[in-house]
């Protein structure tokens, strides 16, 4: 007798749990042939909301992590994400149209990103920091601190790798994040929310919203309570969610062409972070 296979139900991914959009809602995500995939939740405007009640909450905890801890659990997520590589794989050549190998490097790219991003967790203050020389007898110290709750749109071209590479400067530098993923190619992303629900990472350091960027990003980019907005995947919504975003004085990237396979860089960990500076008298 033939066995009935297990249906997914894929959700959204906020406060480390696992909950269906408040409205109800779903939608299909298809390959890049057209196919039925799966459905996919569609986030509410209630849900982002959760979510940044779930990203604020997790701030205090995370923030406070010394950098080598938030370098560890990091890398612990790059393991897990290896462990899933054949998961990833499949899901990524349906999603973008790629041959198994071609989608197998993207997964190994992605891996070596959340590794690369871990690497830099314990490093990034003596790049960016410094001690300044100041007439006086002083010291003074920069240092870079985290920015807050970063509200960020995923690249809708790169289903795995843009993801990651939105997500870990962000995180590894003490932020908290609430992410909208790519609208059409939302499967990795839900796959990733599982990978950091097992990983050590502690539950609403990063809250991942399927559904349409136009619908849920103004009501991020209005919160009061998120802190600055990553615009990367915002598409034709970019412009009004920049301006939606002025009311809070939030700190914003803009998009830009990016090429994922290259080489990042440390812009992405020092656009959300805060130079703070300290002066403290010699000899005492």
């Amino acid at each position: 007798m033939s066995r009935v296979d297990v249906r997914k139900t894929y959700k959204l991914y906020v406060g480390g749990a696992f909950p269906r959009s408040e409205s109800g809602r779903t939608y299909e995500a298809l390959d890049a042939k057209g196919a039925f995939l799966a459905n996919a939740s569609q986030a509410s405007r209630k849900d982002g909301r959760d979510a940044v009640v779930a990203a604020r909450k997790a701030f205090g905890g995370w923030s406070a992590r010394t950098p080598y801890n938030r370098g560890q659990i990091l890398y612990r997520v790059a393991e897990m994400l290896e462990g899933r590589r054949e998961q990833f794989t499949s899901e990524v050549a349906a999603t973008e149209g790629l041959t198994r190998t071609q989608a197998g490097r993207v997964v190994d790219a992605a891996v070596d990103r959340w590794v690369w991003y871990a690497g830099w967790a314990d490093k990034l203050a003596q790049v960016v920091g410094n001690a300044n020389p100041v007439s006086g007898p002083y010291f003074n110290l920069s240092s870079p601190e985290p920015t807050g709750v970063v509200a960020v749109a995923a690249p809708q071209d790169s289903s795995l790798l843009g993801l990651v590479s939105v997500i870990a400067p962000v995180v590894v530098t003490g932020n908290t994040a609430v992410v909208v993923t790519s609208f059409g190619r939302p499967l990795p992303a839900i796959t990733l929310s599982e990978v950091l629900a097992t990983s050590d990472l502690p539950g609403g350091v990063v809250n991942v919203l399927t559904g349409d960027v136009a619908e849920v990003g103004p009501w991020l980019a209005t919160h009061r309570d998120v802190d600055a907005l990553d615009l990367t995947g915002a598409g034709d919504a970019a412009t009004d969610l920049e301006r939606d975003a002025a009311e809070g004085l939030k700190r914003v990237r803009r998009p830009r062409s990016e090429d994922w396979t290259a080489q990042p860089g440390l812009d992405r960990m020092t656009t959300f972070t805060e130079t703070k500076t300290v002066w403290h008298p010699i000899g005492v």
